[in-house]
């Protein structure tokens, strides 16, 4: 079987992957330094085939080697200036979104080098922006930088190339500890664990370790009859509220002022709120009554919310929407999506209960004997890839 050459985009956003030690001993980006660390490092790029395929150094392509007859030439896209992920908004996710609209038929798959602390919002802001998407988008970051002599950046980015490269996985993806997740169902777990990030309820895509393993059952059907389109306009008039049991009535009002849009409001374990507290389902009435689109979730971070409680069901009385078993990252960067939309109430209603890039389960999960998730609304991918 002849060479099979696929071709990469990885836009080198910022984040922790690529950051040094300041004099003070703090971490912080360096211009091109991750560039430079990746060039001389034998696992990420091959000099020697470099020089066979003309890899052009300059314009920072590079090779990965010891694929067997599969090459995945990479170029690094580097932001100016890098980006803390804290520093991450709209406008961020938007220039992400056009860098790869403007490369989309120049590439097989793109990575995305981000930071960790905003990374799951990202992923699912990006995972709406991208409509009828064909191609592997893949973000990942580490929790320890590249430049450290024990770091989890390498395997990161390497396994992150591999899946962007080499297979038919036409979602947003975080890979993160040996996990390939759903964007759109990813939230980060920890603070200072390489196993950062978790998909509560979604199984992973794939997962690594002497073999790839891709559970094909969960992730999606390329749909090479529709064209893929890029939505830049957000939102921002949305905001993020968790319920607690000492909250007032006026600071609920004036989280809810305008120019406010839309909320996630995360209430307790099923989707319950004080339900004898007349002056806060007040303010909230007042809200949906405005035409502020409000989303209920759980603040577990495991499970759906339902109305098996009266407490659940005041809200839905209210007008307030349920949210299922969306991550609080999802919820917020759908909202900022739907909002934009030059449509009615009813018909963003309508949107946030729908099931629109896996985000949301539509059907009852069902449980296995060894206590895995698996649901009737995952569709099995065919395609093959190239490993």
């Amino acid at each position: 079987m002849g060479e099979i050459k696929r071709k990469v985009l990885v836009l080198y956003v910022g984040g922790t992957i690529g950051m040094q030690k300041n004099e003070y001993g703090v971490y912080m980006p360096v211009p091109d330094a991750f560039v430079n660390k990746i060039k001389s490092t034998s696992e990420m790029h091959d000099a020697k085939i470099a020089t066979k395929y003309k890899i052009d150094l300059n314009e920072n392509e590079l090779i990965l080697p010891n694929l067997g007859p599969n090459l995945i030439i990479y170029r690094i896209k580097e932001y100016h200036p890098l980006l803390d992920s804290s520093n991450m908004a709209t406008k961020e996710w938007i220039r992400i979104a056009e860098d790869i609209k403007e490369n989309y038929s120049k590439f097989d798959g793109f990575v995305v080098l981000h930071g960790t602390d905003t990374l799951a919002y990202t992923s699912s802001a990006l995972s709406f922006m991208l409509e009828n998407l064909q191609k592997p988008v893949i973000i990942t970051g580490s929790q320890i930088p590249v430049f450290e002599s024990r770091s989890d950046a390498k395997e990161n980015f390497l396994s992150s190339l591999i899946f962007a490269g080499c297979y038919n996985i036409p979602e947003v993806c975080v890979f993160f500890a040996n996990k390939l997740l759903r964007g759109n169902r990813t939230t980060k777990v920890s603070s200072n664990c390489l196993d950062a990030f978790d998909s509560p309820n979604y199984h992973p895509l794939a997962t690594t370790g002497i073999e790839v393993n891709l559970h094909y059952h969960y992730i999606a059907k390329r749909n090479s009859s529709s064209k893929f389109s890029v939505h830049t306009n957000l939102s921002s008039n949305v905001g993020r509220l968790t319920f607690y049991p000492t909250i007032a009535s006026e600071q609920l009002e004036s989280f809810l002022k305008p120019p406010i849009e839309g909320i996630v409001l995360q209430s307790y374990g099923a989707g319950n709120i004080s339900s004898n507290r007349t002056d806060l389902l007040k303010v909230l009435k007042t809200a949906v009554d405005r035409g502020v689109v409000i989303i209920n979730i759980t603040q577990c971070s495991k499970g759906s919310v339902s109305v098996t409680y009266e407490a659940g069901k005041a809200l839905e009385q209210l007008g307030i929407i349920s949210g299922g078993d969306m991550t609080a990252e999802a919820t917020l960067t759908k909202l900022a999506y739907i909002l934009a939309m030059p449509c009615s109430y009813e018909s963003r209603v309508k949107l946030m209960k729908s099931n629109l890039r896996g985000e949301l389960s539509s059907a009852i999960f069902k449980y296995h004997n060894n206590n895995e998730k698996e649901t009737a609304s995952g569709s099995i991918a065919t395609l093959p890839s190239c490993f």
